[in-house]
């Protein structure tokens, strides 16, 4: 009787490779609520337009996840221009990891994301 062993052949990928586009736009909208829904950061949203700003998230967190180089051009703005506290920004980052770490993508891959997402908020 022949014994069968199974192995598990993992490929090395991005985040973006695994996420696709449409899971990055899944990643930002659920970022956006979670945003949205803090009593505190909610008002810096109001008058803003959000689908742009998605847009922009969107792209921004393409590249950040190893998606197509040129998909954000920097300094484009996104919580930039909203005026946010230290401590607020913090927060939106908070907010971001949260939505990635529940996908259980890789530490240093939330990390990247979160580096990208500082560089505009400040």
């Amino acid at each position: 009787m022949a014994m069968r062993t199974t192995e598990l052949v993992t490929c090395p990928r991005d985040a973006f490779d695994w996420l696709g586009p449409a899971g990055v736009r899944g990643v930002v909208h659920r970022w956006m609520r979670l945003v949205a829904a803090d009593a505190e950061l909610a008002p810096y949203l109001l008058g803003i337009d959000r689908p742009r700003l998605a847009t922009h998230l969107a792209a921004q967190l393409t590249t950040a996840l190893g998606g197509p180089a040129g998909a954000h051009r920097p300094g484009g703005g996104g919580w930039r221009r909203l005026g946010l506290t230290e401590e607020q920004h913090w927060r939106v980052l908070d907010y971001l990891a949260a939505v990635l770490w529940v996908l259980d993508l890789p530490i240093d891959t939330i990390t990247a994301a979160q580096r990208s997402a500082s560089a505009e908020l400040t």
